[in-house]
């Protein structure tokens, strides 16, 4: 592998061999990731306000303390990969308003949205993590093992995407924090990152708001 030219690679390959991902999803080696990161100070200016609302919602300081959980174990060598492979949206201007996003290539990954006090997150996933035989087939769900990775059953829903690839709904902060913390839910998310970090450049770069990846980067002083 390290004798194949950089330049013919896409995404999380330029920087990580298929080994270091594969540990990385198994959680046995947290590769080095970059010291610095390269920034845009025009496009941390233009999401500014943005932040400064969503910090008046009654739910700000869950979703920046998920944010965090999220940023330290959902992506891989996140500053190496900032914006130009994984973005976070505030507030972004989508029909459902979620509260963030997070998108890599041309997917979105994870979501928060306000439910009254309280929050809602969608996780986008591949079907076959879930199934009770590895497969992408819908009807064979294994609805048990995605309510074993919640703090309540009643907090979790789920809906059919495409091939695949379904979405988790997952309903209240504390809810959210243990699907994020589960083992197979953890393993899951990290696969589907990968998938879609390796697909290429990320599409959403322009929505890329910096002040929020500076709290799941951990580089925040709220």
């Amino acid at each position: 592998m390290h004798g194949v030219d950089r330049s013919i690679k896409k995404g999380l390959r330029q920087f990580l061999d298929p080994e270091q991902q594969r540990n990385w999803l198994e959680g046995k080696a947290t590769p080095a990731d970059a010291d610095e990161r390269s920034q845009s100070l025009e496009q941390r200016f233009k999401y500014a306000a943005r932040l400064e609302k969503l910090l008046r919602r009654p739910q700000a300081q869950d979703v920046l303390e998920i944010l965090k959980i999220y940023g330290a174990t959902c992506i891989p060598i996140p500053r190496t990969t900032e914006r130009r492979y994984w973005s976070v949206s505030c507030l972004p201007t989508s029909p459902d308003k979620p509260l963030v996003r997070v998108n890599a290539g041309w997917m979105e990954l994870f979501a928060l949205h306000a439910e009254a006090d309280d929050l809602r997150a969608r996780i986008i996933l591949h079907l076959s993590d879930f199934t009770t035989d590895g497969s992408p087939e819908p009807d064979h769900l294994d609805q048990a093992l995605l309510e074993h990775c919640v703090a309540r059953p009643e907090d979790v829903g789920h809906f059919h995407w495409k091939a695949d690839t379904f979405g988790a709904k997952v309903r209240g902060a504390a809810s959210i924090r243990t699907f994020l913390a589960a083992p197979h839910a953890l393993r899951a998310i990290r696969r589907f990152n990968l998938t879609h970090m390796n697909r290429g450049r990320n599409a959403y770069q322009a929505s890329h708001c910096y002040s929020l990846a500076d709290v799941m980067l951990g580089e925040d002083d709220q």
